[in-house]
């Protein structure tokens, strides 16, 4: 599988803490540690937020500079120990390994242990990790930190597969069984894409809780902190086909909050059937997910493509309420794809299924420009329309998971495919949209498909069934000198919707 690293914007921190500022970090350590000599629940990471939330941010220590100077290849090659693993060997279904800290990882968090509701900072002894010389051991060993973890599960009786990990700011990623790593997903994002820089969150601290030796679950509990904002996550990850997590978080402010996103979803698009790679690529698509799946609080189902813009581009979908909502990795064969290596048809979707009523905000999906496959230029997630501020907790829970692909009721179409090209012998923009799995027994000329454009004119809009027991559409139009148009195709029979909705954002050139 291929490796890419999630690419950065600036981001400012504010100033090393004063030391009053320290005084209060001493506190507040001493009092963490205090609940941690009480029985461990999640009422301790929340109390925990609550009071750095009074403070001012202090951004995490830097690990040594031996460990930030080794090169990609340096730090690839340090392992954790399978034998080191915690719970390895145990009748427990689940095992931990742990990252290094060092290269593009230039932090350490803490990571505790929860049995019998005690939590224990993890043990690091110095042959913890494979492939480093003595000296890189031992740094190791002294900052008694790491990078993140991962967990691995016994899908079967003779191995444990990992399949979720925690690394890298708020950073989370995980696959089902027969899926391999694809796009990730964050504990929290504020300003994505704003002029004054978007700002990362951290996970700082971590509690892994042991589960059952029959337990086929496992809890792990996290401390967000952030320059604005802190907050505590508790996650509840099931394994399996598909995996699932429950998902709940509690916010603090420290100072008022307008652009926050909630199940915020990371992925790569670089090129497909709805636009052309800007050099020749043997590959006929490179991506980890091909389209923004939405259901809206009225119950409509939505598709919109995914795109590399030219430029960055930011669609909003305002809803209330939503019933959930995804970056879908629709094209599930090695044949849609070509790439032997990468195995893109392999990579996960991720669904978010909110709890609750998120009341009014939008979903939101940004398009960043990219000439390569190995950066994340996609973003989605829901912004709430109430900002956050300091003294009122905010509250969130949703229920996430990593399918192939969302379910759609049945005979209810499913874009399949969508493409873009110039009618023949006339320079107007085609939109070729195929639907599959229509309902039974509706011929294509009874179905109304309900066209609109933002800007332009409809030239026409041509139907006919198609080999995937479905319909092909076919949009053509007269952008009448727009640069930008936003496209929409709606089929319904008897004024009922048959199919999801199309959404396309065509921009000229």
């Amino acid at each position: 599988m291929q490796s890419r690293q999630t690419a950065f914007p600036f981001c400012t921190f504010l100033p090393r803490a004063t030391s009053a500022i320290l005084t209060t970090l001493l506190v507040l350590t001493a009092s963490w540690a205090q609940a941690q000599d009480q029985r461990f629940t999640h009422s301790v990471v929340i109390d925990a937020a609550r009071t750095l939330s009074e403070s001012r941010y202090r951004p995490l220590e830097a690990v040594p500079d031996a460990l930030l100077s080794l090169n990609y290849d340096q730090y690839r090659s340090i392992r954790y120990r399978k034998g080191a693993a915690i719970w390895g060997g145990t009748p427990t279904r689940f095992s931990i390994e742990f990252f290094a800290p060092g290269n593009l990882y230039d932090t350490g968090v803490d990571i505790s242990i929860v049995e019998n509701g005690q939590a224990l900072p993890i043990p690091l002894t110095e042959d913890a990790f494979e492939g480093v010389s003595d000296e890189i051991g031992e740094i190791l060993t002294s900052i008694a930190k790491v990078a993140g973890f991962r967990l691995h599960y016994s899908f079967n009786e003779d191995y444990q597969d990992e399949f979720v990990v925690f690394q890298g700011a708020s950073y989370f990623r995980a696959v089902s069984e027969g899926q391999s790593y694809g796009l990730s997903a964050r504990g929290l994002a504020i300003d994505v894409a704003e002029p004054s820089g978007e700002e990362f969150p951290i996970f700082r601290e971590f509690w892994i809780e042991r589960p059952s030796s029959r337990a086929d679950s496992i809890v792990v509990h996290a401390l967000l902190d952030s320059p604005r904002v802190t907050g505590a996550y508790r996650f509840g990850i099931y394994p399996g086909a598909p995996t699932r997590m429950d998902v709940e978080a509690t916010l603090f402010a420290r100072s008022q909050l307008n652009h926050i996103g909630i199940g915020t979803l990371t992925s790569m698009y670089t090129f497909g059937s709805m636009d052309a790679p800007d050099v020749p690529d043997y590959r006929d698509a490179v991506h980890d997910s091909n389209g923004l799946a939405i259901i809206n609080g009225q119950g409509e189902y939505i598709w919109r493509p995914l795109n590399n813009p030219r430029a960055l581009q930011i669609s909003a979908f305002m809803d209330y309420n939503p019933q959930g909502f995804g970056l879908m990795q629709r094209h599930r064969e090695l044949r849609d794809y070509q790439d032997l290596e990468a195995g893109y048809h392999r990579r996960p979707s991720a669904w978010i299924r909110p709890v609750g009523n998120w009341g009014e905000g939008h979903v939101v999906l940004t398009e960043i420009p990219t000439p390569s496959e190995f950066n994340d230029n996609i973003v989605a997630y829901w912004r709430p329309a109430t900002p956050l501020v300091p003294g009122e907790p905010f509250r969130f829970a949703y229920h996430m998971s990593w399918p192939d692909e969302r379910p759609l009721p049945p005979e209810f179409g499913r874009v399949a495919r969508s493409a873009y090209g110039i009618k023949l012998a006339e320079p107007y923009p085609q939109m070729v949209i195929d639907y599959s799995d229509m309902p039974a027994g509706i011929h294509v000329d009874d179905i109304v498909f309900n066209v609109s454009l933002s800007r332009g004119r409809v030239i026409e809009t041509v139907a006919q069934a198609n080999h995937l027991n479905g319909v092909r559409v076919v949009l053509t139009f007269d952008p009448q000198g727009s640069q930008l148009s936003e496209l929409s195709i709606r089929p319904t029979y008897q004024g009922e919707a048959i199919g999801e909705t199309w959404l396309y954002r065509w921009t000229n050139g």
